[in-house]
Order: C-alpha cells, then structure tokens, then sequence
C-alpha cells in the first residue's frame, strides 16, 4: 500500500517534471540520441548520385530499369535507467537525499524519453540486482518508474556494479540508451564500465552532496557512519588539515572514476543535492548536440 505522503511526492515530482520537459528537454533530448538502427521505407527508381550499394537487383531485373532501397532512422529508442540504490544514496546534508535527486532526474529523463515515443526500462541495483522494470512506454508506467526508486525496499547496502552489469546483458539484448545514476562510491568499477560502454550509449550521472566536497568547521569532533559498511569514523572538523585531507581524497576518488569514464567515451553529468539539476543536465544536452553536429 503506498501512503498518501508518497504519492504526493511522485505527484510533485510529476508536476515539476512537465515545464523542463516541455521547454527544454524535449526537443533537445530528440535531437541529440540516435535511433537504433536503420527501417526500410521504400524502393524508388534511381537517381543520378545514389549509392550503387543500395540496388535491389530484384526489383530492377522484374522491372528492367534499376531501382534503390531507402531506408530511415528507426526512431523509437530504448532508454534504460539504472540507479543505484546502495545506502550510500540515502544520504543528504540539505533537504533532499540522494536518493531523492535520483527520482527526480529520472523522472524527467523518462518524461522526455515518452514524449519522443521512447522505450523506458528501469534497474536498481546495490549489491544485489533489486528490481528490473522492462522497457515500456507510457505515463502509468513512468510514474511507476518514480514510485520504486522512491519507495523499493531493498535489501542490499553495498554497490556491486559487475552483478548489475552482467543481469543487464541478460534482459537487454538490444542497443539501448543507458543512463547510470549514482554517486560513483564503488569498487571494480573499471571492466563493467568497459562493457557498458561497448554495448550502450553511456551517460554516467554523478550525484554528490556539498559535504562531500566541503565539510563544515564549526562541528567539532563527528562520528562518520560508512552507510554501507557500518564502520565509525571518528573526524574532528575543527582541524582544517583532517578537513583538508578528507575533501581531498573524497575529490580524488571521483576524479579518478570521471577520468576512466571519459577514456572509454562516456559522458558525464555531474549534479548535487542541492536540488539544481536542470541546468547541468541542460548544458549536457547542449554540449552533446553541438557535438553530434560534428560528426
């Protein structure tokens, strides 16, 4: 039974989602993903510049004069969001968790991705494989989408992206769309996301909170919980070189997943907690545009 709480959330996060998606998402989102392969559309008689490659011999020996086969890009795109639900994404300084922006930036992906007629599919996954939602279109099913990643109980607390990755090439046969939505704390990340890479168009959605890049120095001595370990970690955040080397390594870790990230040709977006997404993800679209125009 879902609470009343609960789906007013997935109803504001719906509300929210529509003047992005109608403004700036939805054309933006159609011109800068390619559709999975080619459709065949006709047989037409020859023109003086078509490939010679593209004769239906068939056709042109019935008919005695040659003939082409066109084809178009077929369209409908198959998106998969797979979200990373370890208990590392419970957290949040602010208002929202992690978790929470995770919702939301799905849900205005997948309300993108249905207006453009797509296919959206879902995968939460910690240290186990949680739920996989095969890919389907409509809003019932979108808002569906919103509901577990807010509300799925799991049962994992660490990240096991190999677990995940390996599942995904079990029910995902074909070439999809893949956005992984995460913080990126996770271990062996490097050959999972070598056959993502391979196999999908790859986008890699960080997601951080500002305590994470900057601790506060009026604190005091704090007792850290590692969420998906359990380990206490006393720090004393009146000491500016503890607070110093914490950021520094919490920056170098991310650092070094966003630099293989962008050796394999996967983009990245990289937002926070404190609930301003739009304009990342907007830049994104921008960007990735500009660069399907050259090429």
């Amino acid at each position: 039974m879902i609470s009343k709480e609960t789906i007013k959330k997935i109803r504001q996060i719906e509300i929210s989602s529509r003047r992005p998606v109608n403004q700036l998402f939805a054309g933006e989102y159609h011109s800068v993903f390619k559709g999975q392969g080619l459709e065949f559309y006709e047989v037409r008689e020859y023109q003086p510049g078509d490939d010679i490659r593209a004769i239906d011999w068939n056709v042109t020996a019935r008919l005695g004069s040659p003939y082409v086969k066109k084809y178009i890009e077929e369209r409908q795109r198959t998106i998969i969001l797979m979200v990373d639900v370890s208990a590392s994404l419970d957290f949040g300084s602010l208002s929202k968790s992690k978790n929470e922006i995770a919702a939301e930036v799905a849900a205005l992906l997948a309300f993108s991705a249905i207006k453009n007629n797509d296919l959206v599919g879902l995968l939460l996954f910690s240290d186990r494989i949680e739920k996989f939602i095969p890919p389907k279109k409509g809003r019932k099913h979108i808002l569906r989408i919103i509901r577990d990643i807010l509300c799925f109980e799991k049962n994992g607390k660490g990240t096991d992206i190999s677990q995940a990755v390996k599942y995904l090439s079990q029910v995902v046969r074909k070439t999809a769309i893949l956005f992984l939505i995460s913080d990126l704390l996770m271990d062996n990340y490097e050959k999972p996301f070598n056959l993502i890479s391979r196999k999908h168009d790859f986008i890699s959605i960080i997601i951080r909170d500002k305590f994470e890049k900057k601790l506060p120095s009026n604190a005091g001595l704090v007792f850290f919980e590692d969420t998906e370990t359990c380990e206490i970690l006393p720090i004393d955040l009146s000491d500016s070189r503890v607070r110093e080397m914490y950021c520094q390594s919490a920056e170098e870790n991310i650092a070094g997943r966003k630099r293989y990230l962008q050796g394999i040709k996967a983009d990245i977006v990289e937002i926070s907690t404190d609930g301003e997404y739009i304009k990342p993800l907007s830049l994104f679209f921008r960007k990735r545009a500009r660069r399907m125009r050259h090429t």
